[in-house]
């Protein structure tokens, strides 16, 4: 930064931060902190000076919560999650403390704009996609809702990695994340627990106590985060765990000239926290996934019973009053058994109060119904990994599996499906299972979802406990995701409305139903979301080179490449538009922007190939002069939450077209709607629950339910079928099989085709006519702009139902018991 301009203290109104304070604060960082002056620093080094000034502003308010938390004796909720997608956290902080045009006159002293520092800002890497930005949310929720929190994950040193695009194929590189440093973190090396792994178990005859003697141990250490919530005094916490070995070298190994072995139990355990979900194609890779999750429970465990041995004289016994421990998916559920083996092993407790405990500690939140995430691990992996705790797993069984027989005696089949031990083909720890039995709740995160859940996955759990099953269907914060991301739109939305609660209340946007048919207001509306896409228009040629027309239909689908979530079917439309100009050269037809973004899993090859179909049908229909630029096709390499900004508030059009009965819930369709988009989607997840509130006029619905799929696949799918009744689809096919996309070549995207034509498994033919019909219906609906921004306001106005803040309330109400703590500043 250039030295600072003189300037008279401006006080901040709402805030008491007067703008020459923030200026000192900003000199002292980068001189202090960081050992830099003016003349010698870099863009990065502005942004970690202004970053540093808005932690200290944030440990404050932490500070001040955990003292009052303490004072108060309450419960804390424990999210426990693989993953936190929180995004970059410096305009968000600056907006939850109101420090915005404060911060924007402090660095404009220094002639530097605030907005070129917020862009330097790296995303943190630890997450992947919807499991991690819904804890990202619930964390902000928690926060803002001032409900007493911690959120416990991993510190991955690299995120899953950063995906580039390279002659069409997805290319993965190291996400590096932390290579300039994280100013938001606290290393606390006083908080460093043992990890163990492998061994064998010892127990003792006399009182027939058990000894873990692992094979290996790994120190955890915690890396601190303060999550400051919108507008209020207090601020949570979130903790994530590093991986160290318990000696980072050998002098013996080094002495003798072994100098890789010196060092290798230090890269061992470092391992554990490298890299987000490492391929798991192979058994070493399974083996670090259940190490990984291993890891994190353990340390997040240890350190509630650290905190509550230190704040309730010793005692263990009302653990699970001060904690309410969440498990986010089944990826946390070791966390069941393990604290069963801290209680019982580590502090002498028998197992009637240790399992009291545990169930009435932990709640287990399923987010899939597809049948390989619900994890299960071979029984010979698990035993090599943690022996002491699948002896509890089996005594967890032996009982569970008693109560079952007395409930439902002679039914072989249910006590085989609950069991917690699969005993078809090669044996293995059912952990979604482990899960179940060790919660007191169980919910699934959309209406559809649960339902589905109780009535096919878990309805075996469901039928012998139906108390335990609730649904909360998901939400996501408004704060990041309209007013951080949509500026415009929020602040219009504040003006119509008359101020600005509804941040925090999101069914105050009921009130702008009555302005639907207000002229002014309607023209108002389409011009922000048109200075929304013409800015992203210029980012697309600048970072793309494509060229875009703003007042083009803006479609867009951005989430993980998944062939359940059908990117496919959007690339089967485009096509088939494509198919008509080259018919009809001189057709009417609405133009339209397709916008993809989202990774493929590394080792997913048709996922893979899907990314490669899009942009080979982008470098076709990009280019090709009937087309004239009335169709064009992008996709955004490395999809990410900077990107969600640019993304969600541009779109005109969201795809929700995954096949029905597989989305859990979504949580992109909630932020397209908050942002004024129109879904076109199945009856899918928490597409069924929006529609409901947008109004069924205000959403393109197409495709079969969830029964008819089901029904469907019963009696016998033929997709081919559907290929030789449809002459428009059998075009399309035919395109991409003779290699109109792909220079003549028959064979690259051959595996799609054949997919397609004799498997099918996602639906794609059975629901592509419907599809074509109601993106017919879009295309003639957008030609009446007033209409359309018409159902574009009422999906804003309608959404409060999807705001995290409804969701971590019910959760609170229903599950954790927990009440909100108002912190006051310590004096």
């Amino acid at each position: 930064m250039k030295q600072s301009k003189n300037q008279p203290t401006i006080e901040d109104d709402r805030t008491g931060e007067s703008v020459s304070t923030l200026v000192r604060a900003i000199a002292d960082n980068m001189f202090y902190v960081q050992g830099k002056f003016s003349g010698a620093a870099t863009k990065n080094d502005d942004y970690l000076a202004v970053a540093y000034t808005v932690r200290d502003r944030l440990l404050r308010r932490w500070i001040d919560a955990v003292e009052s938390y303490i004072k108060n004796d309450v419960r804390v909720v424990c999210y426990l999650s693989a993953e936190f997608l929180m995004g970059p956290h410096l305009h968000n902080n600056l907006l939850n403390l109101d420090l915005l045009e404060p911060m924007r006159e402090a660095v404009a002293t220094y002639d530097v704009k605030l907005e070129e520092l917020i862009e330097q800002e790296e995303e943190p890497g630890l997450g992947n996609g919807g499991l991690g930005r819904l804890a990202a949310c619930y964390i902000d929720s928690l926060a803002t809702l001032q409900i007493p929190a911690i959120g416990y994950g991993i510190r991955y040193e690299y995120g899953i990695f950063g995906q580039e695009i390279e002659d069409g194929w997805q290319v993965e590189v190291t996400d590096k994340w932390l290579r300039l440093g994280n100013p938001w973190e606290l290393h606390r090396p006083e908080r460093t627990y043992q990890v163990k792994y492998g061994g064998y178990t010892e127990t003792n005859p006399d009182d027939h106590s058990v000894r873990w003697m692992p094979g290996s141990v790994v120190m955890g250490v915690a890396y601190d985060t303060p999550i400051l919530g919108y507008k209020v005094k207090s601020a949570n916490l979130l903790r994530l765990w590093s991986a160290q070995a318990p000696e980072s070298f050998d002098f013996q190994d080094f002495n003798v000239g072994d100098y890789m072995g010196a060092v290798q139990q230090k890269m061992d355990s470092e391992n554990i926290t490298k890299v987000l979900y490492p391929n798991d194609e192979h058994e070493q890779g399974k083996r670090l996934r259940l190490q990984q999750q291993y890891f994190f429970v353990s340390c997040s465990l240890q350190d509630m019973i650290f905190i509550q041995m230190e704040t309730a004289n010793g005692s263990l016994d009302h653990f699970h009053q001060r904690f309410a421990g969440q498990l986010n998916d089944t990826h946390p559920s070791i966390a069941i058994a393990e604290l069963m083996r801290l209680l019982m092993d580590e502090h002498g407790m028998a197992w009637d109060q240790a399992w009291n405990i545990t169930r009435q500690t932990f709640s287990y939140t399923n987010h899939t119904l597809l049948p390989e995430a619900l994890e299960s691990w071979s029984l010979p992996l698990f035993e090599s990994v943690l022996p002491r705790h699948l002896e509890i797993i089996y005594e967890i069984n032996r009982i569970f599996l008693d109560k079952v027989q007395a409930r439902f005696p002679g039914d072989d089949g249910r006590i085989a499906r609950m069991s917690l031990i699969g005993e078809a083909g090669e044996k293995s720890v059912r952990m979604a299972n482990l899960a179940c039995v060790g919660s007191h709740a169980v919910n699934g995160v959309a209406e559809l979802h649960t339902q589905l859940l109780t009535s096919t996955v878990l309805r075996d759990f469901y039928e012998m406990s139906p108390e335990k099953f609730s649904n909360k269907t998901n939400g996501v914060t408004p704060r990041r995701w309209m007013v951080l991301s949509n500026p415009k739109l929020s602040a219009l939305i504040t003006e119509k409305i008359g101020d600005d609660s509804w941040i925090t209340d999101l069914n105050q946007l009921r009130k702008l139903e009555n302005f639907v048919d207000d002229a002014k207001f309607i023209a108002r509306w389409r011009q922000v979301k048109l200075d929304n896409k013409q800015e992203q228009a210029a980012y697309a040629l600048e970072h793309g080179g494509v060229e875009v027309n703003p007042e083009s239909l803006f479609d867009v689908q951005v989430k993980r490449l998944h062939e359940y979530k059908r990117q496919l079917l959007n690339v089967l439309h485009i096509i088939t538009l494509y198919n008509r100009i080259k018919e009809s050269p001189g057709i009417d037809i609405v133009p339209r922007t397709f916008v993809f973004g989202g990774k493929a899993a590394p080792s997913y090859f048709m996922a893979k190939l899907i990314i490669k179909l899009i942009t080979s049908v982008a470098d076709v229909v990009n280019n090709d002069p009937d087309v004239n630029g009335r169709l064009k096709v992008v996709f955004i390499p490395n999809f990410n939450v900077k990107l969600g900004h640019r993304v969600y508030p541009m779109a005109d059009l969201s795809e929700q077209i995954s096949t029905a009965g597989l989305e859990a819930s979504g949580t992109g369709n909630m932020k397209f709607s908050m942002n004024g988009a129109l879904t076109i989607g199945t009856l899918d997840g928490a597409n069924v629950e929006i529609r409901e509130e947008v109004g069924e006029e205000n959403f393109f619905l197409f495709g079969m339910t969830a029964r008819q799929v089901a029904d469907l696949k019963t009696q016998g799918y033929n997709p081919k079928g559907f290929y030789d009744d449809n002459e428009a689809l059998r075009l399309v096919l035919d395109r991409i099989r003779d290699g109109h996309f792909s220079n003549g070549d028959c064979n690259l995207f051959m595996p799609l085709v054949d997919e397609l034509l004799n498997h099918d498994q996602y639906l794609l033919l059975a629901d592509y006519q419907s599809y074509i019909d109601v993106q017919d219906r879009v295309s003639e609906t957008w030609r009446d702009q007033d209409q359309w921004t018409r159902m574009s306001i009422l999906n804003v106005a309608r959404i409060g139902k999807f705001s995290s803040d409804r969701a971590i309330e019910e959760y609170c109400r229903d599950i954790w018991k927990v009440k909100p703590v108002t912190v006051e500043p310590a004096t």
